[in-house]
């Protein structure tokens, strides 16, 4: 792609490093959280599928580029949670495989890449942090559930009011988390965040001969913003797809989809594929965009039936106890410690 072909005020994006650009851009992770939400089955808690909620899980979404900037402490640990850098043979930047099991930690993953000369400051941690946000949303959906079915239960006002109070504060936080899935889902679909050929081929093999040019910011912003709207998007997701597998084989095998379009990707730029209007490189990153508002639909339906298997508190309840009128949650929860 060349900067001719946009608006100058992008040339300086193609400047920036992948840990810096905006995967998809404001534009693109705010239609792909409105998206999954709008998809939402009726299983799910109503509040979710509320019109306010969605609008405010598609700002969320943004949130983790949005607190860029905050310092270099915060930024350096946080930048890298948005890419993994797969190199030609599948590997972390000639590290681990990207492969299941993942190792279990990511104190364990980093002594795997600090074998291999580099950490994951460099290589980036997205799988971890896929996992990371979709533990946090089921535990989150586990307390809402206990929160719920424990006020519907509560004879007593002053236990009732406060079975209300923290169930809000409960539905805030779950639009919190799923805003923070939603982006590296999102991150996810994107192929540039993919690959060690982040921002143009880079100094690896090209016997193709790939463009080395820094086309990651053009193609995620502008061209994005340019050529995918929320209905169209809409009408691209997949039908619901429900793996009932552990969530760190789904991280793993979504990522390697999208990592699969990396060399696609740049076969399209060579072919003029990503100049403005052309119908190729709009198909393009309507299905990327799709897949990424569809993997985000299927988690949180994932995480909404696992957390009905799920324990809360302390000492912990068991949310299948609470719901069915076994348990009394009210110590637990408030922490009578």
């Amino acid at each position: 792609m060349r900067i001719a072909a946009l608006p100058l005020a992008l040339a300086t994006l193609w400047l920036v490093a992948p840990s810096q650009a905006l995967a998809w851009g404001g534009h693109g992770h705010r239609i792909i959280g409105v998206a999954a939400m709008e998809a939402l089955p009726d299983e799910v808690p109503a509040f979710l599928r509320d019109p306010t909620a969605v609008t405010q899980v598609g700002e969320l979404s943004r949130e983790p580029d949005r607190s860029k900037g905050a310092g270099k402490i915060h930024d350096s640990n946080r930048d890298p949670a948005h890419f993994v850098d797969l190199d030609d043979a599948g590997l972390v930047m000639g590290g681990p495989k990207f492969e299941t099991p993942l190792p279990p930690t990511r104190a364990d993953y980093e002594k795997l890449l600090q074998a291999a000369g580099t950490d994951s400051w460099k290589a980036g941690y997205l799988q971890y942090s896929i996992v990371d946000q979709y533990q946090q949303l089921t535990l989150d959906f586990a307390y809402w559930r206990v929160l719920t079915a424990a006020e519907a239960r509560e004879t007593d006002p002053g236990r009732r009011a406060w079975y209300a109070q923290d169930r809000a504060l409960r539905e805030s936080l779950l639009k919190t988390t799923i805003g923070a899935l939603s982006h590296y889902v999102a991150d996810g679909a994107q192929p540039l965040h993919t690959s060690v050929h982040y921002n143009g081929w880079g100094d690896y093999p090209n016997p193709q001969g790939y463009t080395r040019a820094r086309i990651h910011g053009p193609f995620e912003g502008e061209f994005t913003r340019a050529h995918v709207s929320l209905a169209e998007l809409k009408g691209a997701m997949a039908p619901l797809d429900v793996c009932d597998c552990p969530i760190e084989q789904r991280a793993v095998d979504y990522i390697l989809a999208g990592f699969s379009q990396v060399e696609p990707l740049y076969a399209l730029e060579k072919a003029g594929g990503l100049a403005e209007g052309d119908a190729r490189g709009v198909a393009f990153v309507l299905t990327q965009t799709a897949a990424g508002a569809s993997e985000l639909r299927d988690l949180i339906v994932e995480a909404w039936r696992d957390s009905a298997h799920s324990q809360v508190g302390w000492r912990p309840v068991k949310v299948a106890d609470v719901e069915a009128g076994e348990v009394d949650p009210f110590d637990a929860l408030y922490s009578i410690d």
